[in-house]
């Protein structure tokens, strides 16, 4: 339906615009001014009644966006995180991340959609020519500002049209609770897990490669073993986490060659064990030189003297590598006396 269709007296009334100066094409301006051409209605401007259904369609997309908001926290929270699912012809992925995904780009598309189908059916499509001005504002300029912005919510019918007014600002409203429920990743708070880890009195000292547990008579002078806490097994869900703050070298060192008198205290017949985590940026220390007993980091090239209580004598780390203090059982096993009494690795917010 056009506007030809209408007869003359249904027609909008036209708002006296100003559509600039129309000039006539000449040999003197053969550049002229030519006017805006004659400004058609919209069925929606015609008949009320398909004004109507565009304001439910925009309504509606405002609805769906919000359901699908709703739709982003319920799988956030109910989906677990390892769950896969196969979507065709991507393959199997993650439900988690295809569910957030999916509902997340629905809800802005629906919020988007519906604005534009607002602005392209129901708001003023006339258009109009605004002469240039000078820059200043003058008080004349101001009151045409105001007008025109009074003109424009009028003729946006954000107050006459308020299905669509209540609907998009609940769509609007409700979006952002998508990145609230996003800050629970943020914690829980991890209270005292930096300080704190599987090492514990009694633990015993199990070998990296073997899987067993140690013998004082393992442990030879100048060798260099790898040891984890008892029970903690690679297949358990947070192996990766706790041998981060667990793992143990294990050095044998000639008594009278230990410097640092608590780590003599500390150790067993010469049996030292330290964090193997550096203390820089935490890479896992893995060089041993059994004639200094110096001990290398492969990341940064930070040194640590295990004979004179792993102090720092070369790079970049901040401080000596923690002690683990060790003792034998009556079976003859090496075990824990206990944590560490400092967290390990890096700096740990500067040992606070």
């Amino acid at each position: 339906m056009s506007s030809q269709d209408i007869p003359e007296e249904n027609l909008p009334v036209e708002q006296d615009h100003a559509h600039g100066a129309v000039g006539v094409a000449d040999e003197k301006d053969p550049f002229a001014d030519p006017g805006l051409p004659p400004h058609e209605h919209r069925v929606q401007d015609i008949d009320e009644r398909a004004a109507r259904r565009s304001e439910r369609t925009v309504a509606m997309m405002f609805v769906l966006s919000m359901l699908a908001t709703v739709g982003f926290i319920v799988s956030y929270v109910a989906i677990p995180h390892d769950r896969a699912i196969y979507v065709f012809p991507i393959g199997h992925v993650n439900a988690l991340n295809f569910a957030l995904g999916l509902t997340l780009g629905a809800a802005l598309f629906l919020i988007g959609a519906g604005a534009v189908h607002w602005a392209r059916t129901l708001m003023s499509d006339e258009e109009i020519t605004d002469e240039r001005h000078p820059i200043e504002a003058e008080p004349e300029v101001r009151a045409k500002v105001m007008a025109d912005f009074k003109q424009g919510a009028k003729e946006s019918a954000l107050g006459r049209r308020k299905l669509i007014r209540n609907t998009m600002l609940g769509a609007l409203a409700l979006f952002p609770l998508s990145g609230v429920m996003l800050l629970r990743d943020l914690g829980p708070l991890p209270g005292t897990k930096l300080r704190h880890t599987l090492w514990s009195k009694g633990k015993l000292l199990v070998n990296m490669n073997t899987n067993e547990p140690l013998r004082a008579s393992d442990v030879a002078v100048g060798s260099l073993t790898f040891a984890k806490p008892e029970g903690l097994e690679e297949h358990d869900e947070e192996f990766q986490t706790e041998i981060a703050k667990a793992a143990l070298m294990i050095v044998r060192i000639q008594p009278d060659n230990i410097k640092d008198k608590r780590e003599l205290e500390w150790s067993h017949e010469g049996i030292v064990a330290y964090s193997k985590i550096c203390t820089h940026v935490g890479c896992p220390i893995s060089l041993y030189e059994q004639q200094t007993h110096h001990v290398l980091c492969p990341c940064h090239q930070s040194t640590f003297d295990l004979s004179d209580g792993a102090r720092v004598i070369f790079g970049p780390a901040g401080h000596a590598l923690p002690q683990l203090r060790i003792g034998v059982n009556d079976e003859g096993y090496l075990e824990a006396l206990g944590d560490f009494e400092e967290p390990v690795g890096p700096a740990f917010w500067e040992r606070g």
